[in-house]
């Protein structure tokens, strides 16, 4: 009972309804990603939201702060479009699981961040967070027609005015009004109760051939948005929020690599950190790793015992409003573009960065890249000038 006890009181897991607040501000990123996968590609439903929620679980007691997992959104849309074979999803999970091990164990990764200006991170803070609210505003706000409009509007509002208010904190209200919305318009209770229901993950050990072609197929598209969002921005964000902790690109790399190479043995989807959920915790209300404990207990428990009702049990969480959680996480992650406005290049490159990951075919690669390049040629530039004035003036 002690150790319990001390779980419970622990300052790096707290569970009060701040906590409960931020547990849904990755919702709306992850969980529609998630049933595209599932429904789209005959997944086993148990298996993915049991693996999901115990590393959900796993990541917040390691981290101690709001560091939920995501899926992997390249991997996610390319397995969605073309209507792929999980076997080729397990396959694709271990080999960037492996990637990312020896790249985090050589140090490379830790050389690849430190050589990334502020300003080219910023930049795909920025993009990120324009893509998330450009597809909550485009996709899940405009939803089930004008009563999804409408209770989207009621969500929005009830964020506004409930935002960083520690004592009534915004998320709540916002899956109140979700749930009020789904037992009205959505749910079969019938179908839920039929479908109820003890399950266990499903041993899937990935095949070498299901490796190799997901390498080239899912891992490799993958790769440098994992590199960009899920750690060097993520790492970026961390500092943001918590100037006076640090995770370390290694740590938040290995952790990455850790959770895909166990994951699709037991049939999880691979996925990994992102600084989109980071904020969207954070945003509503969470401080630790108690708000991803409690999403991910809520993951678990949908394998665990509904699984067989799945596609139903989903409706609980309706678009529309997880639509409203997204804008508000995208916007958190715009904000950060502050810090770079004072200063006319680093603005530039920032908003470049931003546009290129968005509108570009591996935008986000090559915005790292041409950012890391432009940022480097300002600041040789500025140094130029400065040394000149220095000797005229001598």
């Amino acid at each position: 009972m002690s150790a319990i006890k001390r779980f419970f009181t622990n300052s790096k897991i707290r569970f009060d309804r701040n906590e409960f607040s931020g547990s849904l501000g990755d919702m709306g990123t992850c969980l529609p990603l998630i049933v595209g996968m599932i429904l789209t590609c005959k997944l086993d439903s148990a298996s993915v939201m049991i693996v999901y929620g115990l590393m959900q679980i796993l990541t917040g007691v390691i981290y101690g702060l709001p560091m939920p997992v995501q899926p992997l959104k390249a991997m996610a849309v390319i397995m969605i479009s073309n209507k792929l074979n999980g076997n080729l999803l397990y396959g694709a999970g271990l080999s960037i699981g492996m990637i990312m091990l020896f790249l985090g164990l050589t140090g490379l990764l830790n050389r690849v961040v430190k050589i990334i200006p502020k300003s080219v991170t910023r930049g795909i803070q920025f993009g990120l967070g324009l893509s998330l609210a450009n597809l909550a505003l485009r996709d899940y706000m405009r939803s089930d027609a004008m009563t999804g409009h409408l209770f989207a509007i009621c969500g929005f509002i009830l964020v506004l005015v409930f935002l960083n208010n520690k004592k009534y904190p915004p998320a709540l209200f916002v899956m109140l009004l979700g749930l009020a919305y789904s037992f009205v318009y959505k749910i079969n209770f019938k179908e839920i109760g039929y479908g109820m229901g003890f399950a266990l993950p499903q041993m899937r050990p990935p095949a070498l051939q299901d490796m190799f072609l997901g390498f080239f197929i899912l891992a490799l598209p993958q790769l440098p948005l994992s590199i960009a969002n899920s750690i060097v921005a993520t790492e970026q964000t961390i500092k943001d929020l918590y100037p006076e902790k640090t995770a370390g690109v290694k740590k938040i790399g290995l952790t990455y690599s850790f959770i895909n190479i166990v994951s699709p043995f037991f049939g999880g989807i691979p996925i990994c950190h992102g600084a989109g959920g980071l904020a969207g915790h954070y945003n509503f209300g969470a401080r630790t790793g108690g708000s991803v404990v409690i999403i991910g207990s809520l993951y678990l428990a949908i394998g665990l015992f509904f699984s067989g009702s799945f596609a139903e049990v989903i409706k609980v969480f309706p678009l529309p409003l997880l639509g409203v959680i997204l804008l508000f996480e995208g916007m958190a992650l715009m904000l950060f573009i502050k810090d770079v406005a004072g200063k006319k290049s680093g603005l530039l490159v920032s908003l470049s960065v931003g546009l290129m990951a968005i509108f570009l075919p591996y935008g986000y690669v090559i915005g790292l890249i041409l950012g890391t390049v432009a940022a480097y040629l300002a600041n040789k530039g500025v140094t130029i000038k400065l040394a000149q004035k220095i000797e005229s003036q001598a």
